[in-house]
């Protein structure tokens, strides 16, 4: 099975490369340092390293505070964040500027996985959330490096798919040092596929302090609409915002505005030109337009804002949980007591997503015509809107504690290094 995985890999090579070269185009990061995708890099760091790796975007910003308590508590060692996607390179920059060292993680091809760990020999790996990829745990575990997977989650779906693997998958999964799982629930999905060291630590995200700048930027956004309110739709992924945009518009007075985030920047455009074609007044961020009082959709098309939006907004709808993407993370949003409806797809934040609706910060409706009368609902009574507001402060503040429970077990791997 893992001669015709890795085969498999070596066959698709050549459409990665090609698919990578065109992602470039809109995000030119993915032509910078391209030989590290095959496993060849710079000079090596002189020191002992704990690598991180952190897939992309949303990841990067969930190992913030994991790898800033890592620096503090670690400082003969140097932190190797890796990533696979440019969203998630750009936001380390952003996150620690040179603090940290970054490279793209080789593609799983196994003589790309060990020329990465011989060129850094890292002390110890940590794999953020759900990132199993076959070859690179084999790597690590022939080259004993330990192997931690931070914050991991599994859902359903993702288990079922590994079953089907069999020993192959279960052989790989007890590769694996330790697993800090987000909940009971995830810890015992690893078990039944073979994992040995699971232990549940909670939702590093949940320790992500909201960044105070981009607060009161949102604020000051909130203050140019001179009361207007704003429905945030954030994080959306392909095929959702047309069925969302025209259900919103339906329902909103005219004062109210209306701001998309597209989840990646490679859409940016073409969810401009879904907004141009709807014949609603737009405005980009990217230009660093601001809507006037004619003005209906807002394009959040810039990066790292987030937490801005979220903070101008009066009611923010969660994408990806409109079709069976499995939603996207609405901790940020509880976390400057934003209320959040989010909609039928909540699987890959299954647990989060159920404890917000329990402790009344969050929403949940089965379809775009239920999500715009909720938001309209919301809008027009102030006190159930500010009630919901506090429950989302309240949840978010009451699970943190797991980065300092994850580095408990990164520390111990450490000490036995």
């Amino acid at each position: 099975m893992r001669a015709l995985y890795s085969l498999a890999w070596l066959v698709a090579l050549p459409t990665a490369l090609i698919r990578l070269l065109l992602r470039s185009r809109a995000e030119p990061e993915y032509r910078k340092n391209l030989a590290e995708r095959f496993g060849l890099y710079r000079s090596p760091p002189a020191g002992p390293l704990i690598w991180v790796h952190a897939v992309s975007l949303g990841e990067t910003r969930a190992a913030a505070p994991l790898i800033m308590q890592l620096m503090e508590r670690n400082p003969s060692h140097r932190i190797l964040l890796t990533q696979t996607t440019a969203s998630g390179r750009k936001a380390a920059l952003e996150l620690f500027d040179d603090r940290v060292l970054t490279a793209w993680l080789p593609w799983d091809i196994g003589f790309f996985m060990r020329a990465f760990l011989r060129h850094f020999q890292p002390s110890i790996g940590v794999i953020m959330e759900t990132e199993l990829w076959p070859n690179m745990i084999l790597a690590c575990s022939e080259s004993r490096v330990p192997l931690c997977i931070a914050n991991a989650r599994l859902s359903e779906r993702s288990a079922t798919r590994y079953r089907r693997l069999g020993a192959f998958f279960r052989s790989t999964l007890q590769r694996v040092t330790v697993i800090a799982a987000q909940s009971d629930t995830d810890a015992a999905r690893f078990l039944s596929l073979g994992a040995r060291n699971v232990h549940v630590i909670g939702n590093i995200k949940f320790d992500a302090q909201p960044d105070e700048a981009k607060i009161a930027l949102g604020l000051r956004w909130r203050q140019r609409l001179a009361g207007r309110k704003l429905v945030l739709i954030a994080s959306t992924r392909d095929g959702e915002e047309p069925d969302m945009l025209k259900a919103l518009d339906r329902v909103l007075p005219p004062q109210a505005a209306i701001a998309i985030v597209p989840r990646h920047p490679q859409r940016f455009e073409e969810v401009w030109q879904l907004i141009v074609k709807s014949g609603l007044r737009g405005c980009r961020r990217s230009l660093h337009e601001e809507p006037d009082n004619a003005t209906r959709v807002w394009l959040g098309d810039s990066m790292g804002e987030l937490t801005a939006w979220y903070s101008a907004a009066s009611v923010a709808v969660i994408g990806g949980s409109w079709k069976p993407y499995g939603s996207q993370n609405p901790i940020e949003a509880c976390a400057v007591g934003c209320p959040v409806i989010v909609g039928p797809y909540t699987f890959n934040f299954e647990r989060v997503t159920k404890d917000a609706l329990a402790a009344g910060a969050a929403i949940r409706v089965e379809n775009t015509t239920q999500m715009a009368d909720a938001v309209a609902q919301l809008l027009a009574d102030e006190e159930r809107r500010t009630c919901v507001a506090e429950a989302a402060r309240q949840f978010a503040a009451k699970y943190r504690g797991a980065t300092l429970r994850c580095l408990d077990l990164i520390e111990q791997l450490i000490a036995h290094r």
